[in-house]
């Protein structure tokens, strides 16, 4: 297949979008939608986001050391996306939507109560790369809605219906066509046929 040159800039797609919730040292609560989030390392559990320096929850993080990364299903896509597009300076998103902001237990930050899935988390690293900050924050503390993870303590996707966004879209997860593993386990099926 032949290929063209595109344009610079990144196309690294599908990707989460996530409601990162973070606490003022005053007490506020404020959330941002962060698309640019992945995970960091296994042992210990870290996750990455990468927030815009100009952003009000920017300077709440590097303030406080802390942020909550809040997994939404389908029924949150409004708040995940509205979370993005209004600036916590001016508008109270919790009250806005009417979401619950949760204490947290471990870093003083306020998760929210409506994600199914919600990770408290303590910066370890802090890179800044240009436009956007790298937070690497270590999984302290998670809160999980109950039905949400199956009793392997994996998420149940059915249940949870997470989505994933390729810019400037939302699309909802379809059905599962493999299993980690299955390639090998595939490869040694055909090895003990021959």
């Amino acid at each position: 297949m032949r290929k063209m040159q595109a344009r610079l800039k990144n196309y690294l797609y599908p990707i989460p979008a996530v409601m990162v919730s973070c606490t003022a040292l005053s007490g506020r609560p404020n959330i941002i939608t962060v698309a640019w989030t992945g995970v960091a390392c296994g042992t210990p559990p870290m996750v990455s986001i990468a927030v815009n320096l100009s952003r009000y929850s920017h300077g709440i993080i590097k303030e406080t050391g802390a942020f909550c990364v809040n997994v939404p299903g389908e029924d949150l896509l409004y708040a995940t996306d509205y979370c993005g597009n209004v600036s916590g300076r001016e508008v109270d998103k919790f009250a806005a939507l009417g979401l619950t902001a949760m204490a947290g237990d471990e870093v003083g930050c306020h998760y929210i109560g409506e994600c199914p899935i919600s990770m408290e988390c303590r910066v370890r690293h802090q890179l800044v790369l240009g436009s956007h900050e790298l937070f690497v924050g270590e999984v302290v503390a998670v809160h999980a809605s109950e039905g949400i993870l199956t009793p392997e303590g994996r998420i149940d996707v059915q249940a949870m219906k997470p989505f994933a966004y390729v810019g400037p879209d939302y699309y909802r997860l379809g059905e599962r066509i493999g299993r980690y593993g299955y390639s090998i386990e595939e490869s040694a099926k055909t090895k003990t046929q021959k």
